[in-house]
């Protein structure tokens, strides 16, 4: 009897359970949570007709369909190595990495079937480009200017495809034996020139030295011989006036003078306490002590 009683209340009640549960299936069909990290394409009837982006989005059931989840997070595409030849004929070898990420997913889902692989081969291309436009030497030290350069060129070619491109890096370039050793020797050659171009400069520099010493002394013996005869000119000049005044007196006693200065100076020496002195000298010696003891009256 229960039984019946509730077979005849879902027998009743069935179309609204079935409404009810339909209900349910488009609220749960309609509702779509997207990711921080994602973004949603979403197309009708075969077409695209919206992008959803993080947080809670709708759509209308049956009509509207999820077709691709794209992530949005940067990324890294595998190091890449490519042949260059440069501007002065030198065949290098050039390891790239670069980063991207996809900012319109509407452009990438239709517009590009392999993106890794197209960015790949654009990179490529612009490398080999830009690195024929440049000496060997220039690749080495401007390779920061390159790797801008090579960043906006990829930037530009992958504009349609809804891609930005956050960092493109040189990591490496390789050059064959053969043009190693070449550049070896020639590093070497520059050093040994180097070495001999400083070596004649410290050479160059040491004769400057020693002719501004040379130059320098002989100033300063001029300047001293200049001095000295300034002072025997004024020596002489004071006996010329004393002779001038007093006669011929005062020249004998000038010359008595030097006598027994030269005598003194004689027996003062090392090894000559003992002297032998002529007669003549004697005698001047006894007349200039003569004269001295005249002047001292």
């Amino acid at each position: 009897m229960a039984e019946d009683v509730i077979f005849g209340l879902l027998s009743q009640n069935l179309v609204f359970l079935l409404a009810a549960l339909f209900v349910v299936i488009v609220i749960l069909k309609g509702i779509r949570i997207v990711p921080q990290s994602e973004k949603h394409v979403v197309e009708r009837f075969g077409r695209l007709h919206s992008v959803m982006g993080p947080g809670i989005n709708f759509i209308v059931p049956f009509l509207d369909v999820v077709r691709h989840k794209i992530s949005i997070l940067e990324r890294q595409l595998p190091t890449a190595t490519q042949d260059a030849i440069t501007k002065d004929n030198v065949l290098v070898q050039v390891d790239t990495s670069v980063f991207y990420r996809i900012t319109e997913p509407e452009k990438t889902v239709y517009r590009i079937r392999d993106v890794d692989g197209a960015i790949t081969t654009t990179v490529a291309g612009i490398v080999r480009a830009q690195i024929g436009k440049m000496d060997l030497d220039e690749v080495q030290a401007n390779r920061a200017h390159l790797i801008e350069t090579i960043k906006a060129s990829v930037e530009d070619a992958v504009d349609d495809w809804g891609i930005e491109v956050t960092r493109a890096e040189i990591l490496d370039v390789n050059l064959d034996q053969a043009t190693r050793q070449a550049m070896l020797q020639q590093l070497n050659a520059e050093r040994a020139r180097r070495a001999q171009v400083t070596e004649a400069e410290g050479q160059k520099r040491a004769v400057e030295l020693q002719a501004d010493a040379e130059l320098y002394a002989s100033e300063q013996n001029a300047k001293a011989r200049r001095i000295q005869a300034d002072a025997e000119a004024y020596a002489t000049g004071v006996v010329a006036k004393a002779i001038a005044e007093n006669g011929i007196e005062a020249a004998q006693y000038q010359v008595a003078l030097k006598q027994v200065e030269a005598l003194n100076a004689l027996g003062n020496g090392d090894g000559k306490q003992t002297i032998v002195v002529p007669a003549a000298a004697l005698e001047a010696f006894g007349d200039a002590f003569k004269l001295l003891k005249g002047s001292v009256k």
